[in-house]
């Protein structure tokens, strides 16, 4: 094939700075990623095993079946990750920054006792059985471990706050009592503007898989960018003021729970996940401290919805005529209900639904009732409650901290982009 001439309706874009037509014609393939996800990155082979093993980490937490496209590009992105992965892990080494043996293990370690109890085996047993491998996931913990270490050595020195710059936020911060701040969670696809539009569809794809149950956490560590990868996406609490206004804007309109994204910020795109929200340098009604009696009944089997509804209402008005919780247990007894005492629970432990209800309850007051046939019925009366006190803000060393690790984190997304300029890689 012999390219022709550019003509007129060939010209570059004006904001186009490579000068590329705005009309091409292809002389290869036109679908650079379709082939085997493979890749020898400054000597260090990436195999097919490699990403599927990795892929399973990520679909693990999902119920839905991926499509075959989607299926190839979560492997595309994930061989970019392991790619990454190998470089960071390669800069350690050439540094000789070494990650041991026994530090990816306790790392594990721990992440099997936090999820399986004490007992590494069981995690073991379950990569294996999702189609991963312990072997993959402990190759993560030593990316993590390599690229922290590099950074702790190579940038963290070199970055300075001043002292005036933390009173500064510190003053914005009292000034700001009172108002929320949110605790987010973040996943960070860089991009430039030669990979924008394939940046966006593959944040585009993490937004569905996270729509239809996938972990937040496990795509965070999987395929942020940012330096909170390893913490799984956890930005802590921010104020509005400290997100790019991109950001920001999004975030004030979101609810616990909530996904956004990808939101189009300087440098590439983040997916947002609001965790929690707060009043700063406000107590946070939902640490109070409550005691509460759980009444319930339950109904015999193959009991009809007319006989069912006769025994809730009936309930629900002999719960009302309760005269506080002294006479929850004699009343209880008359109804046929039992009654369960906790008087250490916290607000934010309940389900979602019922923390404002029972937060604006008086003592001796309780519920509406829910629950269904199959699971029983039951109200929360509250019997006493310990506010919170009110918390001080953050101290000056921990926004010290939190100021010198946004710092870090930019310049590790600069680190990395210079660690791919430079680097030989061959894709199979």
């Amino acid at each position: 094939m012999i390219p022709t001439a550019a003509n007129a309706q060939n010209a570059p874009a004006a904001d186009d700075p490579l000068g590329i037509p705005a009309n091409i014609s292809l002389l290869g393939e036109a679908n650079p990623n379709v082939r085997t996800a493979t890749a020898i990155v400054n000597g260090h082979v990436i195999t097919g095993t490699d990403v599927d093993q990795r892929v399973a980490l990520v679909t693990s937490a999902s119920n839905n079946q991926l499509t075959e496209e989607e299926l190839r590009r979560l492997q595309m992105q994930v061989l970019r990750n392991l790619i990454d992965e190998t470089l960071q892990i390669q800069a350690a080494a050439a540094q000789e920054i070494e990650v041991t043996r026994a530090e990816v293990d306790d790392r594990y370690n721990t992440l099997a006792a936090q999820n399986f109890g004490q007992d590494p085996s069981a995690m073991d047993d379950y990569l294996i059985s999702i189609g991963s491998s312990p072997a993959s996931l402990k190759r993560q913990i030593e990316g993590e471990l390599a690229w922290s270490n590099l950074l702790r050595r190579n940038i963290s020195p070199f970055v300075n706050v001043s002292e005036e710059e933390v009173n500064e936020v510190l003053k914005r911060m009292e000034e700001s009592r009172g108002t929320e701040e949110y605790r987010l969670g973040e996943i960070f696809l860089a991009a430039t503007p030669e990979n924008r539009n394939a940046v966006l569809e593959n944040g585009q794809q993490i937004m569905q898989q996270l729509r239809e149950g996938g972990s937040f956490v496990a795509y965070a560590r999987q395929f942020s960018q940012a330096s909170t990868a390893a913490v799984g996406g956890d930005l802590g609490f921010v104020r509005l003021g400290q997100l790019p206004p991109e950001l920001a804007s999004v975030a004030a309109g979101m609810q616990a729970g909530q996904l956004a994204g990808p939101i189009e910020i300087p440098g590439g795109f983040s997916i947002l996940y609001l965790i929690d929200k707060r009043q700063v340098l406000m107590a946070d009604p939902r640490d109070a401290v409550l005691s509460l009696k759980q009444i319930s009944i339950n109904f015999a089997p193959g009991i009809t919805e007319e006989i069912a509804a006769q025994q809730v209402q009936t309930f629900a008005t002999g719960v009302q005529n309760m005269r506080g919780c002294g006479d929850a247990d004699a009343v209880a007894g008359s109804l046929g209900a039992s009654v369960v005492t906790n008087d250490q629970i916290r607000a934010r432990s309940l389900p979602e639904q019922l923390q404002n209800i029972v937060l604006n309850l008086q003592v001796g007051q309780s519920t509406p009732p829910f629950g269904s046939i199959e699971e029983g019925v039951r109200v929360l009366m509250l019997c006493g409650r310990d506010d919170p006190e009110v918390v001080g803000g953050p101290s000056f060393d921990q926004m010290m901290t939190q100021l010198e690790d946004e710092r870090i984190n930019k310049r590790a997304q600069r680190y990395l982009r210079d660690l791919r300029n430079d680097a030989y890689i061959d894709y199979n």
